[in-house]
């Protein structure tokens, strides 16, 4: 560790004592300020094509023994750039996790900056210059793949080290271009970044030979960036297909109500008291159905008119004009909704705490539909003195969980969440290391109150519908929607829908939300199941199969914002999604991971193979023209 230090700091020496240092540092900053540009609040995805250019340019320019270390360092002042603009919001909850998580973020970058430098670098000192077109092309083309490969492959390390955080990956710059983001069906939304980074670097050598053929007259071929160009022309013309396919699909119609309160809250503290976030979640959600139930009546009414107009009985005129009614299958709620809790007994008996059962019962008053929303789940044992009544269990399990509540039945069904986030659900080593639990109370200014136990159970839960149909639905909390390794154990080959409630707030009115829902809109790709997500603050949404908002008869985005277009706004939002009767299989969905695996692996070994044997071409040559010299030099 020491010695890496050491030639770390050396090379950074080396590096200012240069006098293009400061051009060099500002091509860094470049693509870092572009890289961040890509994905909320910004969201210019088409900057993709080209954020990784200025830094590709000063990685392959760099020369000397400590290539590696310079390529680290620059690459890492690219990510620290890139990771600050884009993820300081986590300094909202902790200052220092603002800073932290950012430096942490950079050492990927830095670890590519030391691959494109070296292995990756198709400009490095002494390389032979192919005379051939087809050399040309190839290494080219190799180049290309090997850098997108080693790309993709730290970007799928970055999204499970440490519990994995995968936000913002290169190919979630894709969430607004639908035709290009179908390709994530296959090796999933992280293998995306091949594609931009293969064009990137065929496109900076193709323009390089360019510069040369101009000075010198002879011709370069650019025949390897048409062959990049005609690939990305491939994966569109997949992306129109597999849109169409998806179009065509036989399936089962949902509705559901989403309500949104935007409640605000100070790290971990809810600024609302609990009495008034349920009277606002009951309010909310009735006023909701009764514009829900006067929008049939003002339906039916002209029913009966468009009967009356056509004078036929009355039978008949009901079959030509019948209508769908709006009335929702489900009233989804976000995650922890409710300040009350669900005792839950050894025998699995769910039992509410007063206020959540009040506010329930007064729901279920509105009508039929099934009440999915997220609360916090306890280990119960019977109070010690009072008859019938349960207490939490004294050191016992406590779960964030998504329950699901049916109409006329006490009963719920509850799914546990399995990717607790660190320092907010759980701390790690905290018995081990209990300075951490001050760390987080100092940071925080919230009192750390335990940690939750993390789900177990990957079945589907089955969800009915208004018509006695029943889906299954794939449940996810909080940022699980953002974990695709997780999601895909959840898939069977039956009607499913992605079902997810979850609370950005502790962010305020920040990027998070947003980066949050754009990466979560990869899920329905990548499995081919749509979701509906309901949020504290946004983004509630429904979304398709193919990562749209669309609704299915109008074309409509189906998310909840106000009339200035913020998803941070108090309100409901009727959606409906058409979940397909006989999903698709995706190839993703059966790998995982793998796919991503093995392209990394490759792109690695085709550069070191082929670095071996340049070096062998190099000391040929080397020994050739010695050779050479020595034979003129002779009498």
């Amino acid at each position: 560790m020491l010695t890496a230090m050491g030639k770390l700091r050396r090379a950074l020496l080396e590096a200012i004592k240069d006098r293009r240092v400061w051009f060099k540092l500002g091509a860094c900053a470049a693509t870092g300020l572009l890289a961040a540009l890509l994905f909320p609040p910004f969201d210019i995805g088409s900057l993709v094509w080209l954020a990784l250019i200025p830094l590709l340019i000063v990685l392959w320019r760099l020369e000397g023994p400590k290539r590696a270390w310079k390529g680290a360092f620059y690459g890492y002042v690219a990510g620290l750039v890139t990771n600050g603009i884009q993820f300081w919001w986590f300094g909202i909850v902790a200052p220092i996790a603002g800073v932290l998580l950012p430096a942490y973020l950079a050492l990927y970058w830095a670890a590519f900056g030391a691959f494109a430098a070296t292995l990756g670098n198709p400009w490095k000192a002494g390389i032979l210059e192919e005379t051939r077109t087809i050399q040309q092309i190839t290494r080219s083309l190799r180049f290309g793949f090997c850098n997108g490969a080693v790309w993709v492959g730290l970007e799928w390390i970055r999204s499970w080290m440490l519990t994995g955080f995968g936000w913002n990956s290169l190919g979630v710059a894709f969430h607004q271009n639908p035709v290009l983001a179908q390709c994530a069906d296959l090796f999933g939304v992280t293998a995306l970044a091949l594609v931009p980074v293969f064009l990137q670097v065929v496109l900076v050598q193709s323009m390089a030979r360019l510069i040369v053929s101009a000075r010198t007259g002879k011709r370069r071929t650019r025949l390897d960036f048409g062959i990049a160009a005609l690939l990305v022309a491939l994966l569109i013309c997949y992306g129109l297909v597999r849109i169409a396919s998806e179009s065509r699909k036989e399936a089962i119609r949902a509705k559901a109500l989403l309500v949104q309160l935007n409640i605000p809250q100070e790290a971990a503290r809810v600024l609302w008291d609990p009495l008034d976030i349920h009277l606002a979640y009951e309010d909310d959600t009735i006023a909701a159905l009764e514009r829900i139930l006067e929008e049939d009546d003002r339906k039916m009414e002209a029913l009966y008119e468009a009967a009356e107009e056509k004078q036929t009985e009355q039978g008949e005129a009901y079959r030509e004009f019948a209508i769908e009614t709006s009335w929702p299958d489900w009233v989804i709620w976000p995650e922890a909704a409710l300040g009350g809790s669900i005792f839950r007994t050894e025998d699995g008996q769910a039992i509410h705490w007063i206020e959540n059962q009040k506010t329930i019962e007064r729901i279920k008053e509105a009508g039929p539909f099934q009440l999915i929303y997220g609360v916090t789940e306890f280990e119960a044992v019977p109070h010690p003195e009072e008859e019938d009544n349960w207490v939490m269990k004294e050191g016992g399990d406590a779960w964030n969980s998504l329950a699901i509540q049916q109409p006329g039945s006490e009963e719920v069904l509850t799914h546990r969440k399995h990717h607790l986030v660190w320092f907010g659900e759980t701390i790690p080593l905290i018995e081990s290391v209990p300075w951490l639990k001050n760390i987080y109370e100092a940071q925080s200014g919230a009192e750390y109150g335990g940690s939750f136990t993390p789900g177990y159970r990957i079945d589907p839960m089955p969800v009915p519908l208004a018509n006695g149909k029943v889906v299954q639905a794939i449940p996810t909390i909080c940022y699980e929607d953002s974990v695709p390794r997780l999601t895909r154990k959840f898939v069977r080959p039956e009607p499913q829908i992605i079902l997810n409630v979850t609370n950005d707030g502790w962010f305020k009115e920040s990027a998070a939300a947003a980066q949050h829902f754009a990466y979560a809109k990869f899920r329905c790709i990548e499995l081919r199941r749509p979701m509906i997500r309901c949020a504290n603050n946004g983004v509630s949404a429904a979304i398709n199969t193919i990562g749209t908002t669309a609704h299915p008869d109008t074309g409509q985005a189906q998310e909840l914002r106000d009339d200035q277009g913020s998803h941070f706004t108090r309100g409901s939002l009727l959606v409906q999604v058409d979940i397909p009767t006989h999903p698709t299989t995706t190839l993703f969905s059966v790998i995982g991971n793998w796919g991503v695996v093995v392209i990394s692996l490759l792109g690695l070994a085709i550069s070191i193979l082929a670095h071996k044997h340049e070096d062998r071409e190099l000391q040929l040559a080397v020994l050739s023209s010695g050779a050479q010299t020595k034979s003129m030099q002779s009498p």
